[in-house]
């Protein structure tokens, strides 16, 4: 699967930690590892411009979702004939997401990850319009999340494991050649 990132904000963020939740979120939804993503991090007035460009509202937002509609195959990963594609971009703004985070009492990168698995789920066909609809897609974003969460925690887990391990045998700053 392919992912790029470009960010633009102008902020430092954590973007392999960004496209891991996205990667995470494509493949718990079943999306072909042929497709690609596209995902760019703005500042606030390119953010601006573009939520009142495509979506005629004022200001800017956190993220926006812009799917590549003539391809049938980026579809919910429950409609027929699901398959390799441009799924399209996702735009986040890290700066409009700082006072989120902190609203919500979490960390940036926390905001981040929920507004990429939201985005994810938006280019596949998900929406919040009608409150059916936002139940079922916040439940799965919410499940995904935590599920991203426990897989981050468990790799956290086995790597400092293996660090200790290393410790132990000595092996710490050898290279596989002289690690024996």
């Amino acid at each position: 699967m392919s992912i790029e990132i470009a960010n633009e904000s102008g902020l430092a963020v954590d973007e392999p930690s960004i496209v891991a939740a996205a990667r995470f979120a494509l493949d718990r939804l079943g999306v072909s590892r042929l497709a690609e993503l596209s995902m760019s991090l703005v500042g606030l007035e390119v953010m601006s411009d573009l939520h009142e460009r495509w979506m005629d509202l004022p200001g800017p937002t956190d993220v926006m979702a812009f799917p590549m509609d003539e391809l049938e195959s980026a579809r919910r990963p429950d409609a027929p004939d699901a398959g390799p594609a441009l799924l399209g971009d996702i735009v986040l703004c890290p700066a409009y997401a700082k006072d989120q985070a902190r609203q919500a009492g979490h960390s940036l990168l926390d905001e981040l990850h929920l507004l990429t698995v939201h985005g994810v789920l938006h280019l596949l066909g998900y929406d919040h319009a009608e409150p059916a609809e936002e139940r079922e897609m916040f439940t799965l974003q919410k499940r995904i999340l935590a599920d991203f969460r426990v897989a981050q925690a468990d790799a956290r887990r086995r790597a400092a494991q293996r660090r200790e391990d290393d410790k132990v045998l000595g092996t710490v700053g050898l290279d596989e050649d002289t690690a024996g």
